[in-house]
Parts: structure tokens; sequence; C-alpha cells
């Protein structure tokens, strides 16, 4: 396997990098389950976690995460797929402390709020009470997908809270981008059959709570449009414009750069992009170059 970490220009993982890796890919999770050996609470155990999950293509990508976390948590592997985790109260200050100083910006970060909330009352063993398990249920009830079937059968009083909603989702630093691009970013070629033509497109995909963010970045970028597709309950920021891609997209990720499998990708597309601005595309050559690497990207990697 190429070792294409040692091409990236940073030697550490960039903060703003992690927190928009961090809104693309993470998760904030509260654990209720029972448990006889509880004694309090009516014998349910809390757990909160932190968790990053990906293909073990990306294994070295969570490595360097758990590095830059000082090394706690677990990375577990399972078949296809590596996970991230923190699970321990003393080393989720340090999840909390980072997402503190370079805060999250998608609707994520509600999530992290309410996550926080329940850590707290951790910290201050409010959990160990009926009053705080129930008020961990109702922060808890706002969070992901809500309360279980379970949980609700056994605490039907519980009212979730508001969830939070006011805050800056403006990029602040072009590293949020690059970490948010290798997780949800993807770099595609195109072919037309019946034309014989091939295009480029860049492209974001976002679930519709996140439609203000994905319009500001054609905004941020200066190229590029929002789709969004109200029946999926998603949204692209699409760039297809071969001169924005080649004069906007691939000098701005030269400058941050994309980590993990997908910086692969990227190279892919960016050696098609070069190809076709040469017009090489039209030639036999040239067009079996590009159809080469068309096929070595993205789940044919």
């Amino acid at each position: 396997m190429i070792n294409y970490y040692n091409s990236f220009p940073q030697q550490n993982l960039n903060s703003w990098f992690l927190t928009g890796f961090a809104d693309a890919e993470s998760c904030f999770y509260i654990g209720v389950q029972k448990n006889q050996k509880i004694k309090n609470n009516s014998g349910w155990e809390i757990q909160p976690e932190f968790k990053i999950e990906l293909h073990k293509k990306d294994l070295n990508l969570l490595v360097i995460i758990q590095n830059y976390f000082e090394g706690k948590g677990q990375i577990l592997v399972k078949n296809d797929k590596c996970v991230f985790r923190v699970r321990s109260i003393k080393d989720l200050g340090l999840i909390i402390d980072h997402f503190d100083n370079y805060p999250l910006i998608t609707s994520k970060r509600a999530d992290y709020i309410l996550f926080k909330s329940i850590y707290d009352l951790m910290i201050t063993k409010k959990h160990l009470t009926l009053k705080g398990l129930l008020e961990i249920l109702s922060l808890k009830a706002s969070m992901n997908l809500g309360l279980s079937d379970k949980l609700k059968e056994h605490f039907q009083n519980i009212m979730p809270i508001t969830r939070p909603e006011n805050w800056d989702r403006e990029i602040v630093n072009p590293y949020w981008l690059a970490g948010f691009t290798t997780g949800e970013g993807c770099f595609l070629i195109r072919t037309t059959k019946n034309t014989n033509s091939i295009t480029l497109r860049f492209k974001l995909t976002q679930h519709i709570r996140d439609a203000g963010l994905m319009k500001y970045l054609n905004q941020y970028l200066n190229c590029g449009a929002y789709y969004p597709y109200p029946a999926d309950k998603i949204g692209d920021f699409v760039v297809s414009n071969l001169l924005d891609i080649k004069e906007k997209i691939i000098p701005f990720f030269d400058k941050y750069s994309i980590l993990g499998i997908k910086y692969l990708d990227y190279l892919d597309f960016k050696q098609a992009a070069l190809l076709i601005d040469k017009k090489e595309h039209l030639t036999v050559e040239g067009s079996a170059k590009i159809l080469a690497l068309k096929a070595g990207m993205n789940r044919g990697r």
C-alpha cells in the first residue's frame, strides 16, 4: 500500500482539520442500559462515548487521531471496519477540551452540547441519583435518534429538552474544510457513453438541516452550487466547472491537504483535470488514461 501520509505538508494533525473531520464522521453517544451491579439509578448504567468509525483502509488515519488525543481511547478493527472510541470519563476530558477550543459548526454541534451537559453531570456524580438519571435521559432524548423503544417503555414521562440551534456556522479556518472533505467529500470523473464526454465533479453531501452551511460554501470557495433533495433529506454542494476546479478547488486542496485514502482519489482527480485541461481527453490514449483513473477511484480502489 502507498505510504501517502509522508506526502502531507503538516507534520502534526491540524486541530481545525480534526474538527472538520469530526463534523463529518464522528458520533457523540450516550449509552443507557440496565445493569444489576449498579445499585443507584434503579440499576441503570450511563456510558458516554466519542466515536469515529471508518473503513479499515483508513486505519492509519484513526491512529493519527488517537495520537492527537495523547494515545487515549481504543482502536478496534472488525471485518472491514475500524473504530476509534473514547469512553473513560477522564479521557473524555481531552475530547471536551478540543471541541470547546475548536467548535463544530454543523448540526452535530447540538449533539456535542448535549453530550457535554451529560458529561458535566457525570463529573459531579449527579448521574448516580435518580434525579440526575432523569435529567440525562431528557438530554439524550434530544441527541441523535433519541431514546430507544426500551428506554421509552421504562421512562414514559421523559420530555426532551429543546435542541440547541444558535451558533456561528461559518468556516473560520480552511483546515476545517480539508477535514470535512476527508469525511464527506467526493471527487468524481463522469463519463457519458452517448457523447463520449468526460467531465469532473467535486461534491460534498450533507443532511438538509445543514443547508445553510452548504450554501455558504459557494461564498467561501467562490464557486459551485447547492442542490437540495428534500425527499432524501440531503443536499449536495457541487463544483463541476473545469475552470473552477483547476483554479479554485485544486489549489485549495494542494495547500490544505486531505488525509486518508481519499487523498489518493484527489490525486487521481487532479491528474484527470490536468489531462482534460491539455485536451488529451479528446484522444484515444488520453481518454483511456482517464478511464483507468476513474476505474481505480472511490469504490474501485
